[in-house]
């Protein structure tokens, strides 16, 4: 039987993240896979996530199951976080996931239930693991653009692609700090978009995996709540890898807002039911943490001071980077850059231009441009710089050839 198996694709992402390892030079900058790294270049566990580990852990009695909606604590308060409001949290249900993709993949077999082969629109270019998901659960991608040659927000072509959209599809939409570009769209915008959605009939479904990084939690949450607000129906995926440092504990959560009781009731078996094929029940540890965190006043303000340190880090870092591309002679890469916020930074390179950077200078980033600015360390910025720089000139060299 195995040997009817073909070749499958490998994980373009664990592939670099391989060769990283084995690449032997001491001065190679890993900047592939996206976690944030403190100015030593590790990945810390947050003060406030280390104390809830240690009240759970004086008080833990049992590993007994969760049940197939996992922590029912943790889902009220991510909930909360989400939302907001009490209207909101009225018409909403929630349930909790493996990590933001699991929670991804909830929401797109709930689609694949409610509409077979339904039509779900992602951007160009798109978080790399987007499209295999929702394939994966029997749906049909189209894509619409998202940003200009310029690196700013292509928002004529993103409404002119999205006007085509109709009843019944839906649009998959990263809520902050888009991932891989770091652009996002204006508020006014994203009020555009919730337009369109209103008059056209089509569903929103929500990527939320990097809020309190980009503009502060307040503003990262704002076009989410703002969708929720105006529309009858959204979906929404929420990860907790990232703002709570939790990324191997896998804590995610699936949000749907309705329009009835009846509906959510509905919505929420369903998601179970899929939850149940798919891996039974969630793991309890990472959610019991965000609970603990969240419903404790000391331990949230904590955990909100930690993390708007993080945004402060990832800010400066870019900043840093756009100086000293400036000093070096590349103001349109720097002008560029200036415009993105969150983890994840757009380089003007091509898959060959990131390969010969990768080679020349041990700088790692993936084949579309994309580099976590959040794993930088401070002092190793200059020499990231220089790594660009040179990968630029290079290409601006080839090119006049």
């Amino acid at each position: 039987m195995l040997e009817l198996l073909p070749a499958p694709p490998v994980d373009p992402l664990w592939d670099l993240a391989a060769e990283f390892a084995a690449d032997p030079r001491p001065e190679r900058l890993d900047l592939v896979l996206g976690v944030y790294r403190d100015a030593d270049g590790v990945t810390p566990v947050m003060a406030a996530v280390r104390e809830a580990e240690i009240r759970l852990a004086e008080r833990s009695g049992t590993k007994e199951y969760r049940g197939l909606s996992g922590n029912t604590a943790f889902n009220r308060a991510m909930l909360s976080l989400v939302l907001g409001s009490e209207e909101l949290l009225g018409r909403a249900t929630g349930v909790q996931t493996v990590a933001g993709t699991g929670a991804l993949r909830l929401l797109a077999d709930l689609v694949q239930q409610t509409r077979p082969g339904a039509t779900v629109w992602i951007s160009d270019p798109a978080y790399v693991n987007h499209r295999p998901i929702l394939e994966g659960a029997g749906l049909t991608v189209r894509t619409y653009r998202w940003r200009d040659a310029a690196g700013r927000p292509d928002t004529e072509g993103m409404l002119d692609d999205l006007a085509r959209a109709r009843r019944g599809d839906v649009v998959l939409l990263q809520g902050c700090c888009h991932n891989p570009t770091g652009v996002d769209p204006s508020f006014g915008t994203w009020e555009e978009l919730a337009a369109l959605a209103s008059a056209n009939g089509w569903v929103p479904f929500v990527d939320l995996a990097y809020h309190g990084l980009g503009d502060g939690l307040a503003a990262d949450l704002a076009p989410t709540r703002m969708l929720a607000e105006r529309l009858p129906e959204v979906l929404i995926a929420v990860s907790c890898s990232k703002n709570f440092g939790l990324y191997s504990d896998r804590t995610g959560c699936a949000i749907v807002i309705g329009s009835s009781k009846r509906t959510l009731r509905h919505v929420e078996t369903a998601l179970q039911n899929a939850a149940r094929t798919l891996y039974s029940m969630p793991p309890d540890h990472g959610a019991a943490i965000v609970a603990t965190v969240l419903d404790d006043e000391h331990l949230r303000t904590e955990w909100l001071a930690e993390l708007g340190a993080m945004r402060h880090r990832i800010t400066a870092n870019r900043t840093d980077l756009v100086a000293h591309l400036r000093a070096l002679g590349h103001e349109e890469a720097a002008r560029s850059l200036a415009r993105q916020k969150g983890m994840f930074s757009m380089l003007p390179l091509t898959p060959d231009g990131m390969r010969r950077m990768r080679r020349q200078s041990g700088i790692y980033g993936t084949a579309a441009g994309r580099i976590n600015i959040a794993g930088v360390p401070a002092h190793r910025i200059p020499f990231l710089a220089h790594g660009i720089a040179t990968a630029l000139q290079t290409a601006q060299t080839a090119r006049s050839v």
